[in-house]
């Protein structure tokens, strides 16, 4: 049994639960005049934004940081349970590339908006678990993706 055997599982499990971690629990902590702070999850942002009128950035915002992650981890999840290669095998080689390389944008927007916040003075902003456990999904997925390929690569 080789260690591949072994992480895959484990890596199969865990990015999936620490992208719902990443959803629901806060990303960020903005306090300003040190009487107020907000910490929203990524979730609420989305909510925040639909209802605030911006539907438009809304949709993009679920699309590009909860569905695009999601389908990414079904495709990974479909390839590594596949018994033989068919939809799901076609899907995972044609549509998962793609969406590897939107991976890592929220976590770097999230970033922009903490420097951006500090270096104006309007509040101060700190990263909370949310943010931590959506980046380590991320970075899961990325490296399920490459494990994937090197066990599926030429023969």
């Amino acid at each position: 049994m080789s260690a591949l055997s072994v992480i895959r599982p484990v890596l199969l499990v865990t990015a999936p639960f620490l992208l719902a971690l990443g959803l629901i629990l806060p990303l960020v902590r903005f306090e300003t005049l040190y009487f107020f702070d907000q910490t929203p999850s990524l979730i609420e942002i989305v909510v925040s934004l639909w209802q605030g009128g911006d539907g438009l950035l809304a949709a993009i915002v679920a699309l590009v940081s909860i569905v695009l992650p999601l389908l990414k981890m079904i495709g990974i999840a479909a390839e590594a349970t596949a018994a033989g290669g068919g939809a799901g095998s076609l899907f995972y080689r044609r549509v998962v590339p793609h969406l590897s390389k939107w991976s890592m944008m929220d976590v770097l927007l999230v970033a922009i908006v903490i420097a951006a916040a500090k270096t104006t003075g309007l509040a101060d902003a700190f990263t909370q678990p949310g943010l931590w456990c959506y980046a380590a999904s991320s970075m899961i997925s990325g490296l399920l993706h490459s494990l994937m390929g090197d066990a599926s690569g030429p023969k």
